[in-house]
C-alpha cells in the first residue's frame, strides 16, 4: 500500500493492488478516498473524477472591517498574501517543508498543495525528454472528459494490463503517459509546451455575479465587491458607513462610500473626517468685540452699549432714560456714556451729576461796579448799589439807617432799619426756618413783639417766636423762582414800666432761584 498526497493530478502507479489519495483543498478539511485497484482502469478513474468534482475550493477569502477601516487578507491553507500583488500565491510546500515526502517518494509542487510521487515514476512521467517510451495500449471507447479537473486535453492515463511489461530490456515496469504532461485546473498547455494561467476575468468564464468584480489569480479567480460593499447572500451590497460613527459630525451616506461634514462652525479637517472649530473673531464680524466659543462665537458690546437683535452690531445705550434722578439737571446722552449739564450760574461738581452754584462774585464772573456791592445767590447774582436813607432816616453804616427820636417825623417810624439778602432755592419743602431775628439790648421790664410788617401778600411766611426776645422767620409754603422778595421783618419792643413802645425793621430781601438747587 502507498500512500500520495496530491490536489488536482492523478498519479501513476504499477503494481498496486490498494492506494489512498489524500486530497488536500483549501480548507482544513481534509478528504480522503481509498480506492482498491483492479483490471478495471474507468472505474478507477471514474470514482477518482467523482471526488475531485464533489470537492469544493476557495482560493482566496477577503473580509474587511469597515468599522476600523482596517482590511485583512487571508487566505486558505496552500496559500499565503501576497501584498503587493494582492491576491493569495501558492506555497512551495516542496521548499518550505522539512521532508514533506518519505521514502523514496519525490516531492512535486501543485497549486495550493504538493504530490508525493514515486522517484521512478517521476522521472518517466514528469520528464520532459524521457529516454524511455513505451506503445500507447487500447483501451474502450468510453471516456471521461477531464474539464471538471481543468484539464486542457482529455486525460486517459495509460496503464498497461496487469502481468504486461514496458518491452524488452531489465527495469521495473511503470505506465507513462505519451502525450504532453496536462495542466492543472485554471492553466491551460501554452504553445511552448508549459502552463500559461488562464484570465477567468477576461475570457469571461468566471461565475461572478453583475454585482461582483472578478479578480484574475494565479490558476483562478475571485469574486469581490468593490471598496464600499459587501458580500450578503451572494450580493455586494452598499455598506452604510454612517452607522460605524466614522464621521465625527454629519455623515451622509452614498453608494460605496460616504461623505462626511461639519456643523456650522467648524471646518472639515484634511483627514475628511473630523471636524476643526472656526474662529469666526478672525474675519472680525463683531462691532464692537468678539468671543470665539466651540462651534460658534459671542459678540460683546462696551461699556454703555447692548447687542442689537442681529448679535453682531452694537446700540448705544441711552442711560439718561433709566432714570430722572440720574443727573441733578440735565441729562445729555452721549455714545457709550452721558454727561450731566448744569444751567448758567452752576457748574458740575465733583460726583459728575450734583450742580454747585458758581460764586461769580468771588470769580469776578461778574458786571458790577466798584461803586456797588456783588451779591452772589444760587444760580446768580445781583449789584447792590450803595445804601441811600429816605429822609428822616439819616444812615447810621452800610447796610442801616436810623430815625432819630429827637425828630418829631420819626416818632411814628421803626427807629432803625436793617437790610439784610439772602437766597432761597426754588420749591424748597416747607416748613423750614430760613431767618432767625434777636434784640440785642435788653431792658429790665420790657417784652418784644415779632411780626412781619410787610411783603407776605401770599403768606408763604410767618414768625415764630422761640423765646423773649428772639423769634424765627419760617417758610410755610414752597416759592418757585425766579422771583425776588422783600419783606419787613418788624420787632415790637414793649416797656409798661416807663410807658415805652419803640420798633425796629429788619428789611429783608430773598432772592428765589430757579432752580431747586
Amino acid at each position: 500500500m502507498q500512500s500520495i498526497n496530491s490536489e488536482y493530478g492523478l498519479p501513476y502507479l504499477a503494481n498496486v493492488t490498494t492506494f489512498t489519495f489524500t486530497f488536500h483543498c483549501c480548507t482544513s478539511l481534509t478528504e480522503k478516498l481509498t480506492l482498491t485497484y483492479d483490471s478495471n482502469i474507468k472505474l478507477l478513474q471514474h470514482n477518482y473524477l467523482h471526488i475531485m468534482n464533489s470537492i469544493n475550493c476557495c482560493l482566496f477569502i477577503y473580509w474587511t472591517d469597515y468599522k476600523l477601516r482596517v482590511s485583512l487578507q487571508t487566505c486558505t491553507e496552500g496559500f499565503t498574501y501576497e501584498h503587493r500583488a494582492r491576491q493569495c500565491i501558492d506555497i512551495d510546500e516542496c521548499r518550505t517543508l522539512p521532508d514533506p515526502c518519505r521514502g523514496d517518494m519525490r516531492c512535486v509542487n501543485q497549486n495550493g498543495g504538493y504530490l508525493c510521487i514515486p522517484r521512478g515514476l517521476y522521472s518517466q512521467s514528469y520528464a520532459r525528454n524521457s529516454p524511455r517510451s513505451y506503445p500507447e495500449p487500447s483501451y474502450p471507447e468510453e471516456s471521461y472528459p477531464d474539464r471538471s479537473l481543468g484539464y486542457s486535453e482529455p486525460f486517459i492515463p495509460n496503464v498497461p494490463p496487469v502481468g504486461a511489461g514496458p518491452g524488452p530490456g531489465p527495469g521495473p515496469s511503470y505506465p507513462i503517459v505519451s502525450r504532453s504532461t496536462p495542466c492543472i485546473l485554471g492553466y491551460t498547455l501554452g504553445a511552448d509546451g508549459t502552463c500559461v494561467d488562464v484570465d477567468e476575468c477576461e475570457t469571461q468564464s468566471h461565475q461572478c455575479n453583475p454585482t461582483q468584480v472578478c479578480i484574475n489569480t494565479a490558476g483562478g479567480y475571485t469574486c469581490s465587491c468593490t471598496e464600499g460593499y459587501w458580500l450578503v447572500g451572494g450580493q455586494c451590497q452598499d455598506i452604510d458607513e454612517c452607522r460605524y460613527g466614522y464621521c465625527q459630525q454629519l455623515c451622509a451616506n452614498v453608494p460605496g462610500s460616504y461623505s462626511c461634514s461639519c456643523s456650522p462652525g467648524f471646518l472639515l479637517n484634511a483627514d475628511s473626517r473630523t471636524c476643526q472649530d472656526v474662529d469666526e473673531c478672525a474675519t472680525n464680524p463683531c462691532s464692537h468685540g468678539c468671543l470665539n466659543t466651540y462651534g460658534s462665537f459671542m459678540c460683546t458690546c462696551d461699556e454703555g452699549f447692548e447687542l442689537a437683535a442681529d448679535g453682531t452690531t452694537c446700540n448705544d445705550l441711552d442711560e439718561c432714560s433709566f432714570s430722572d434722578f440720574l443727573c441733578q439737571y440735565t441729562c445729555v446722552n452721549t455714545p457709550g456714556s452721558f454727561s450731566c449739564v448744569c444751567p448758567p450760574g452752576y457748574y458740575v461738581y465733583e460726583d459728575g451729576r450734583s450742580c454747585e452754584d458758581l460764586n461769580e462774585c468771588e470769580s469776578g464772573n461778574n458786571t458790577c461796579t466798584t461803586a456797588q456791592v456783588c451779591f452772589n445767590f444760587q444760580g446768580g447774582y445781583t449789584c447792590l448799589n450803595p445804601l441811600r436813607c429816605d429822609p428822616p432816616y439819616i444812615e447810621l453804616n452800610d447796610n442801616q439807617c436810623m430815625c432819630s427820636a429827637e425828630n418829631p417825623a420819626c416818632r411814628e417810624r421803626p427807629f432803625t432799619v436793617l437790610y439784610r439778602h439772602m437766597d432761597l432755592s426754588s420749591g424748597r419743602s416747607v416748613p423750614a426756618d430760613i431767618f432767625q431775628m434777636q434784640a440785642t439790648t435788653r431792658y429790665p421790664g420790657a417784652f418784644y413783639i415779632f411780626q412781619i410788617k410787610s411783603g407776605n401778600e401770599g403768606r408763604e411766611f410767618y414768625m415764630r417766636q422761640t423765646s423773649n426776645i428772639s423769634a424765627t422767620l419760617v417758610l410755610a409754603r414752597p416759592i418757585r423762582g425766579p422771583k425776588t422778595i422783600v419783606l419787613d421783618l418788624e420787632m415790637v419792643t414793649v416797656n409798661n414800666v416807663i410807658n415805652f413802645r419803640g420798633s425796629s425793621v429788619i428789611r429783608l430781601t430773598i432772592f428765589v432761584s430757579e432752580h431747586p438747587f
